[in-house]
């Protein structure tokens, strides 16, 4: 099968869709399918000679919404050179270019909406929900109306996407999602990461790995490592992750508010070796986020067998909590401190089980093998 997928953006800062790409496009093409992406980034930019797989770069687009004049010609012109197109995410001029390029055409298109449908945003900016809803009835709705599918991550995700717009229809499938198996070189990478950041040797490393974004709780994190930071002085925090909206300044002030700032560190964005080293390195990963369509990073964590301090907006939360991979309670200073107490009581044997959960949990229900073949099955439903 020769699939295309649409992105508004390959640029890995901007987090969880084009990762999932990244890790699943090999593994597609390990099964004999053909993998193409199309984007509305400008041919120039650097990111893109880094993706393993053709790419057509259909921009430059303009404003934020990411409009280009390429982008419908471009689809029409070569829609029947694909047996399936895939939209990642919404929101942006890339699944309106793919409708209008393709409704009515023989070439199948399916839809990966990766959260974007979450009430979460309707409470959070209700301003933008009331612009969004400008757009909806016009654009987006018919884009999930018409697509073949409307593939979602988990069932909590399909779940909750229903209450964003009241004027909603869409077929609805569930897939598996998740990540690779990690690098097998697990002590190297964790040295070498330890190297390039001396200051952390011996210290008991919780890791937030993500984008610096108010939705992901990182405010909740820091004041709640001040709850708990006299109980060991070698616990430290990692704030891993790129700084899109500006809010580190105003983290690293709360931290110094807090008297926890020389034992917060923030390396910015880590990739490839120095993200796999991170992970290694950490005893556990913390994620108490507001909104979380599934967090690939929880799965990398899961994967590298440390036990993850989720919210319960996480929508993955359920399956954490009943293969006891970690600890799950509500998005707030209370339930994140609540999360690090339970974590910190552990004695090493529990300890040790929670790291096998992780494992298990990951090799079970998050392994992009997994994903990737549950996606075969859906397109295989309306395969021409």
């Amino acid at each position: 099968m020769k699939i295309l997928q649409v992105i508004a953006s390959a640029n890995p800062a901007g987090g969880g869709p084009i990762e999932g790409l990244k890790q699943m496009a090999p593994v597609l093409t390990s099964m004999g399918h053909a993998i193409e992406l199309a984007t509305l980034d400008d041919p120039a930019d650097a990111w893109l000679s880094e993706l393993p797989f053709p790419i057509h770069a259909l921009g430059p687009s303009r404003m934020g919404y990411g409009y280009t004049a390429k982008a419908v010609a471009w689809l029409r012109r070569r829609r029947n050179d694909y047996d399936a197109v895939i939209v990642r995410g919404i929101w942006g001029y890339h699944s309106f270019a793919v409708w209008r390029a393709l409704k009515g055409a023989g070439t199948p298109y399916y839809v990966f909406p990766h959260g974007m449908l979450d009430p979460w945003f309707k409470e959070r900016y209700p301003l933008k929900h009331i612009k969004k809803w400008l757009y909806w009835p016009w654009a987006e709705y018919r884009v999930l109306r018409d697509a073949h599918a409307v593939i979602f991550t988990c069932e909590e995700e399909r779940l909750v996407a229903r209450r964003s717009f009241w004027l909603y229809r869409a077929n609805e499938k569930v897939t598996n999602y998740g990540t690779a198996q990690p690098p097998e070189n697990a002590d190297e990478l964790q040295a070498a990461f330890v190297e390039a950041w001396p200051s952390l040797r011996g210290k008991r490393i919780v890791l937030f790995m993500g984008r610096l974004h108010e939705k992901k709780g990182c405010d909740l994190l820091l004041e709640a490592f001040a709850c708990i930071a006299g109980r060991d002085p070698t616990l430290h925090l990692l704030m891993a992750g790129p700084d899109q909206t500006g809010l580190r300044g105003e983290l690293e002030r709360l931290a110094e508010r807090h008297g926890i700032a020389e034992r917060v560190t923030w390396p910015g964005m880590l990739e490839g070796a120095m993200k796999w080293g991170a992970f290694n390195a950490a005893e556990v990963f913390c994620l108490p986020s507001h909104q979380e369509n599934f967090g690939i990073v929880v799965a990398e964590a899961l994967a590298c067998g440390k036990p993850v301090l989720i919210s319960d907006k996480v929508n993955i939360w359920r399956e954490i909590e009943a293969d006891a991979a970690g600890f799950v309670e509500t998005d707030s200073v209370e339930g994140t401190v609540s999360n690090l107490q339970r974590w910190l009581a552990l004695d090493e044997s529990g300890y040790q089980r929670m790291t096998a959960n992780a494992r298990r949990c990951f090799r079970q229900r998050f392994h992009i093998e997994r994903a990737a073949e549950r996606l075969i099955e859906i397109l295989n439903e309306f395969a021409r």
